[in-house]
């Protein structure tokens, strides 16, 4: 079956909705996703989205630009920052138009709170010398991404944006440069769609399911990235993923920046606030790499504290701020430490550990949203991309906690006006109407294999090896482990078989498919690590374990290899404007 529409978005998130709220009525927007668009993964964003609103104490958006380039570790495209900095605050008030419920003041402004990294100067004419914590967090209490979401989804039905729920895309179609559509499977009846298309959008999230200990939601399974990847286009800086420092210990589940930015603080066995050895100025609110890095440290010199498991964690402890606070406040995530760890946060400390979070790295793309076909930036025509799923480099090595939502609004909104220009005066590439051809051999052959091998197996010992080998801390002998893990599980996966050979909501088809998708998004993430012989952000390597400014100053570009070797490194200069690189202190 062929649909035409102007614009087809993949992915119903933050970015994906805000870009289809872009797009004019006159023109047809299909919107398609794994899941109930309101359940989105944007909707577990917990703690806020950041802008220099200055609505409770002086600030600016240089001072936010200069937060996100350090915390970046200067990885960062300082001119792509700024322009998501600058535009932060019209952001914000467009969201409130549309209807969002933030906190309030006692003024009835926005309320904003501190987070970690986002800093201004003690003194103002001094803005590269000492700085302090400045609350610049809009929020609404713990549930900023769930409100966010559902805002955006609710002026997309208003604006009578076409809705594929439970749609899963099998394939990108593009030739010679240009996009023509994409191809998805009606998950309800493993029915083949194709949706051909003047410009494709996408919005796919990350792809945290390829750890073990992870915040992301089971669809995160980095479809967006593999589908560019496997169709010849590059992804950028794929060995910057971050750990967020406070995931509930065992289960991953986040327990929000929010927690130490109303004044959580991280304790070791003895009790003692160690953060104050690594970060004496910001101690709890230093950017998370360096906060994840802390905990493990704390860990391996023996602080942490042993658990019924036999793992490791330390403590967050929220109980001094008393029940009103937490209450009004935090009532998610403590309501998540009681339900799951069976902890009162009101009397007692919270069990956590680093837990993988978010993709800094992923499809290339301009400030307009525009993929890029290479690292010297050509596009690929009517192809765009926004959100996690995409890297235009404002984050670099480390994202400052409350910038993903902000870059999901920023440049979700900015992707949606692109391709709006866009399809003003493009026309549809011409399809031969065997478009799914590819999936429909994909499918088959899953269907059809009788091998010994289980989704399940692989998938498992993937994450496993992914967070041992390719974690906090990495090394040569770790990574190239992985890399050779990664080939091998890639060769046991054609073996796979699936018990449930029906065509009726078949999720063990589904996840055959995702399983395909992690291993092409791990075989980017650790031969691109395995290259880079340096430290910076969230990418430690301990036999380099100084940044290298002089030879590292740069993006990767990791092309698939056409031949089933190594992937393809490149390299791409960081833009550097108003910001010099400078030691990373806090």
């Amino acid at each position: 079956m062929v649909q035409n529409f102007d614009v087809v978005i993949i992915g119903a998130g933050g970015a994906g909705l805000r870009a289809a709220v872009e797009i004019p009525k006159e023109y047809s927007c299909a919107v398609l996703s794994k899941v109930f668009p309101p359940r989105s993964h944007t909707g577990t964003a917990q703690g806020g989205v950041c802008a220099a609103l200055s609505n409770m104490e002086d600030d600016s958006w240089e001072n936010h630009a200069f937060d996100t380039v350090k915390g970046s570790d200067y990885l960062g495209d300082q001119d792509s920052i700024e322009v998501m900095c600058k535009d932060a605050i019209r952001a914000i008030m467009e969201l409130e138009h549309m209807g969002m419920p933030f906190s309030r003041n006692a003024e009835g402004k926005i309320a904003q709170r501190n987070f970690g990294g986002h800093t201004k100067p003690a003194d103002p004419n001094d803005p590269y010398g000492k700085r302090i914590p400045v609350k610049r967090s809009c929020y609404s209490a713990d549930r900023t991404g769930h409100v966010m979401l559902h805002t955006l989804y609710e002026t997309c039905i208003k604006n009578q944006v076409n809705f594929f729920s439970e749609y899963f895309v099998t394939d990108l179609l593009i030739e010679n440069g240009v996009c023509k559509g994409v191809v998805a499977m009606d998950i309800a009846t493993s029915e083949l769609h194709t949706f051909h298309a003047k410009a494709v959008i996408f919005a796919t999230g990350g792809y945290g399911r390829v750890f073990r200990i992870t915040s992301n939601a089971h669809v995160g399974t980095g479809d967006g990235f593999a589908l560019c990847y496997k169709n010849g286009l590059p992804l950028e800086d794929m060995e910057f993923f971050q750990f967020h420092p406070t995931g509930l210990w065992k289960l991953g589940i986040l327990v929000s920046e929010a927690a130490r930015g109303e004044g959580g603080i991280l304790k070791n066995k003895d009790g003692e606030r160690f953060m104050v050895r690594y970060a004496p100025t910001v101690m709890d609110l230093a950017p998370r790499d360096m906060v994840s890095r802390a905990i493990i440290s704390e860990i391996r010199e023996g602080r942490g504290i042993r658990g019924s498991d036999g793992t490791d964690f330390v403590y967050l402890d929220v109980s001094h701020l008393g029940k009103e606070v937490i209450d009004d406040k935090l009532p998610e995530i403590t309501g998540f430490a009681r339900t799951y760890l069976g902890v009162e946060p009101t009397k007692e400390p919270i069990p956590i550990q680093p837990t993988a979070h978010y993709a800094m790295g992923g499809i290339p793309t301009n400030v307009n949203g525009e993929v890029l076909l290479n690292e010297k930036g050509d596009v690929v025509k009517g192809l765009y991309a926004a959100g996690e799923c995409a890297c235009v480099s404002v984050h670099g090595a480390n994202r400052l906690g409350t910038n993903s939502l902000l870059d999901l609004v920023v440049f979700g909104r900015r992707t949606g006006k692109a391709v709006t220009d866009f399809i003003k005066t493009a026309d549809y590439a011409p399809i031969s109407g065997n478009e799914d051809e590819r999936s429909k051999k994909i499918i088959n052959d899953i269907f059809n294999k009788n091998g010994n091998e289980k989704v399940v197996d692989i998938r498992t010992e993937l994450q496993d090896t992914m967070m041992n080998d390719c974690g906090v801390f990495r090394n040569e002998a770790d990574l190239k482990r992985m890399v050779e893990k990664v080939k091998e599980l890639k060769e046991r996966a054609k073996n796979i078989s699936i018990q449930d050979k029906g065509k009726v909501f078949n999720t063990d088809l589904i996840e055959a498919i995702e399983l395909d998708n992690l291993l092409e998004t791990a075989e980017a993430t650790v031969n691109s690590a395995y290259a880079r012989q340096e430290s910076r952000g969230a990418h430690t390597r301990e036999d380099f374990p100084k940044r290298d400014d002089e030879n590292w100053m740069k993006h990767t570009f990791a092309f698939k290899d056409e031949n089933g070797g190594a992937p393809i490194l490149k390299y791409k200069p960081v833009v550097v404007t108003r910001f010099k690189p400078m030691e990373r202190k806090y």
